[in-house]
């Protein structure tokens, strides 16, 4: 799991024009970008293009309908509720969290403010007239500070502001004196990173960077319509697990606190009730399916469950397969009966079945391409992995000696939960024996019956279909096989739809 290493920098630069940004030849924040992604944001229908509360939905991780931030005017909010990322990281759970800005309205009590509850450090430089040069000198200042504090301290999460900018567009409008304020944000970017590597324990850390705006700017100046230029925002992402140039299909504004949560290794409380999800973050255990996904028993179990039907006097067919793959015996024994009209009990079905499979398990199992190597790669990673089968427990067994018993921290059998797959039993007794949120897992599987359990239990999803299709969906990623999954497939899988 991610640990004190792991720290988050996030810049929020008010009003940038995402074509502006584009245009521009803006070195730090094109090195970000090539290193990870810039993806458009797009203002969400319901929230008011004003910095007010587009930075609240940032850095809360929820929309408008639940901060109850509507204006630059902050009174009426529920930041009670929803607080900032810097505040639950700080109060929750005792992290150092740092935050920058000359906005009054994030820093002071003033308007139904701070949008900035309580991190455990802040800076707040005012500035000395509302124009853009003392907004020019303000950012300065900020910038001076936060590069002391990131190359001196040791925040594990920071908020810097650059309102600058915005600022600039305000009076000027969205011509040459706003890209040299744009320019300007550039350059002090280039200085908080570059005191970052200044750490003496950067090269022992890992330091994930988002860079985000809060909304675009009318040609002329000025915000708060619903023109493409004013709704549209970016996000620049680069870190751990954030693949170089493989932006998400869709990012919003509440993602951003996801993914400051998830770089840290903190899975968001489910209670917290956020809006947003993140776009990379390390599973904190891998559960994996056997049959079909990590052993070619799956051809055996179709084998077996063909030649007992046959026996039974039917004939296997594809509208059988629902019933068979990822299924416990007993289920697939109560169907075989049905459709064979067989006299003979469930119980004598699912005992023949067992033991056919059994034998041919112990003298013909082998692991699956991919397989092997995605178990070194889960222990080279540190993530803990658990066996979560729908088969009986000796076939569990016989399979362990293949792909070695001591690469699972745990392992469930049919017949030791209360109910099997489809149902999310054995996935959340996986999870619970390994003291991990079901959401915060990735589940790998292989049938439809499988995924369902995993996605009934909460957990992430990668599937590799082996005989019945599985189409991709929200929290699940589909792959051929597992002989292409990379770190940054574990990282990303099931998080994007």
């Amino acid at each position: 799991m991610p640990g004190d290493a792991h720290r988050v920098l996030v810049v929020g630069i008010d009003g940038v024009r995402l074509d502006t940004l584009r245009r521009l030849p803006t070195p730090h924040l094109d090195a970000l970008a090539r290193q990870g992604f810039l993806a458009p944001v797009e203002v969400d229908d319901g929230t008011p293009t004003m910095s007010g509360p587009c930075w609240a939905t940032i850095v809360t991780g929820v929309t408008v309908a639940k901060h109850g931030v509507w204006s630059n005017d902050f009174t009426g909010h529920r930041l009670s509720v929803f607080p900032d990322f810097a505040t639950r990281l700080a109060e929750g759970d005792g992290r150092r969290t740092f935050v920058a800005a000359g906005w009054e309205p994030l820093m002071l009590a003033r308007g139904g403010g701070p949008l900035f509850q309580a991190p455990a450090r802040t800076a707040y430089v005012s500035p000395v007239a509302d124009t853009p040069e003392g907004w020019d000198a303000c950012d300065e200042q900020i910038t001076e500070e936060a590069v002391r504090v990131l190359a001196g301290d040791d925040p594990q999460a920071s908020f810097v502001y650059l309102g600058a900018p915005d600022e600039t567009a305000h009076f000027l409008g969205c011509g040459s004196e706003y890209e040299r304020a744009v320019l300007a944000a550039d350059e002090r970017l280039g200085r908080l990173l570059d005191a970052v590597r200044s750490r003496p324990s950067f090269m022992s850390e890992e330091w994930t960077y988002l860079v985000v705006t809060d909304h675009g700017h009318a040609d002329a100046g000025g915000h708060g319509g619903r023109t493409e230029e004013e709704r549209t925002a970016w996000l620049i992402a680069a870190g751990p697990g954030i693949t170089a140039g493989a932006a998400p299909r869709a990012v919003r504004h509440v993602d951003v606190t996801a993914q400051v949560f998830a770089s840290l290794g903190r899975h968001a409380d489910r209670h917290w009730t956020l809006d947003g999800r993140p776009f990379a973050a390390a599973p904190h255990a891998v559960l994996l399916d056997m049959d079909g996904t990590l052993v070619d028993t799956e051809t055996l179990w179709l084998r077996t469950a063909r030649e007992t039907a046959a026996g039974l006097g039917h004939e296997l067919v594809d509208g059988d397969l629902p019933f068979v793959l990822g299924r416990a015996v007993t289920d697939t024994a109560a169907h075989l009966q049905q459709v064979s009209g067989t006299r003979r009990s469930v119980r004598s079905v699912a005992g023949e079945l067992d033991a056919a499979f059994l034998t041919a398990v112990e003298a013909e199992t082998t692991a699956l391409p991919g397989a092997s190597e995605f178990l070194d790669l889960l222990g080279d990673m540190g993530i803990p992995v658990a066996l979560v089968s729908a088969s009986p427990r000796p076939v569990v067994d016989a399979v362990l000696k293949v792909l070695g018993a001591d690469r699972f921290r745990t392992t469930v059998a049919e017949g030791e939960t209360p109910r099997t797959k489809p149902a999310s039993d054995p996935y959340l007794a996986a999870a619970r024996t390994l003291g991990v949120d079901p959401a915060a897992c990735l589940a790998v599987e292989d049938s439809p019956a499988g995924v369902a359990s995993a996605e009934a239990a909460g957990c992430r999803v990668l599937a590799v279909p082996s005989f019945a299709e599985i189409p991709p969906a929200p929290r699940r990623t589909v792959l051929r096989n597992l002989r292409a999954v990379e770190p940054q497939t574990v990282w990303t899988a099931g998080l994007q739809a």
